[in-house]
């Protein structure tokens, strides 16, 4: 098989190795971003309690108003709803990053779109707070028959009544961002990285169970509707459409200004391929050598010997069919 080289071919640039001292500031910018612009965008309250009486009438009439059953499975028994409320205050702190270094780690080849993904979903999710707040099931009137769990068990927890804020610092988050469900959404996230990636069937076990787990406590501690889940995997699906079309938009502001490296040229005179006796040369995976394509000056073709090459010619050795005839008879 011959191997052809085109003088001056560009050598292909390698992608750029993402380093942690520059993701760990662009999460940190996004997810501040995200914070700030959940907490400002708090809406009108009595707008936010219309829209989630909305969701509620709207699930009863299809009869998937789940969080009702769930929500007085949780109330009733403590040893489902002390964890219950500790897994919403928690995890979706915990789990998230965890992924996110793993992946950074592990499957670095994966890493940048994953991150993409997660970082479009989260603020598509901002968009669906500032548009349509949405008072959560716990905030609502006692009379539509739902229990507050993070206030019940407060006492077991950091958590006061304000959703899963710590004591004190309930004024610092938005009560009423419940629609989509970013808890579930970033579950979501992480669910399929697990079940991708993860490699055995622990992790791909896990990757099924975080999700669905998620999504049973958000509802059966009245912090979303089961509206406001699907939501949060709708705005997970959305993120992940538009990924690609992120990434390359970001390509294309990195290469209008970051300079970019000259290209190399491929030097012919050192080509990568072994060279042998007589003019010869063998490329990679080749095992006969084949001849070099050069000009040979009258009298010094590789049939020639060397008086016919004129006196002071150098020894070239056996010509390239002498080399492949003494390679047959010595196999």
């Amino acid at each position: 098989m011959q191997h052809t080289e085109t003088p001056g071919t560009e050598a292909a640039a390698p992608a750029p190795r993402l380093r942690w001292w520059t993701e760990l500031p662009l999460i940190l910018l996004v997810y501040g971003f995200y914070s700030a612009g959940r907490l400002l965008a708090r809406g009108d309250v009595s707008g936010a309690v219309d829209h989630g009486l909305t969701i509620l009438r709207f699930e009863k009439a299809l009869y998937l108003n789940f969080e009702h059953p769930l929500n007085r499975l949780f109330t009733r028994e403590a040893w489902i709803g002390i964890p219950a409320d500790f897994w919403y205050a928690s995890l979706h702190y915990l789990v998230t990053p965890v992924v996110l270094v793993w992946l950074f780690r592990s499957r670095a080849v994966r890493y940048r779109a994953a991150r993409t993904w997660l970082m479009t979903s989260t603020l598509i999710g901002l968009v669906g707070f500032t548009l349509l707040p949405t008072c959560p099931p716990r905030l609502l009137d006692a009379s539509h028959g739902f229990v507050d769990t993070m206030a019940q068990y407060s006492s077991y927890g950091w958590w006061g009544g304000a959703a899963s804020a710590p004591r004190g610092m309930g004024d610092m988050t938005n009560q009423y961002a419940a629609m989509p469900s970013l808890h579930v959404g970033w579950a979501l996230w992480c669910g399929v990285m697990l079940w991708r990636f993860g490699g055995t069937r622990a992790a791909k076990a896990a990757g099924v169970a975080y999700p669905l787990i998620t999504t049973i406590v958000v509802m059966g501690t009245a912090n979303h509707y089961f509206l406001d889940a699907v939501a949060g995997a709708a705005v997970m699906g959305v993120g992940l459409l538009l990924a690609p079309a992120v990434m390359r938009t970001s390509d294309r502001v990195k290469a209008r200004f970051v300079p970019r490296v000259a290209p190399v040229a491929a030097d012919s005179s050192a080509a990568g391929s072994s060279i042998v006796s007589a003019g010869c040369q063998t490329s990679a995976g080749e095992r006969i050598p084949r001849q070099r394509e050069s000009r040979f000056e009258d009298g010094a073709e590789p049939g020639a010997s060397p008086k016919d090459a004129g006196d002071g010619a150098p020894d070239r050795g056996l010509p390239c069919s002498s080399a492949v005839e003494s390679l047959g008879k010595a196999r």
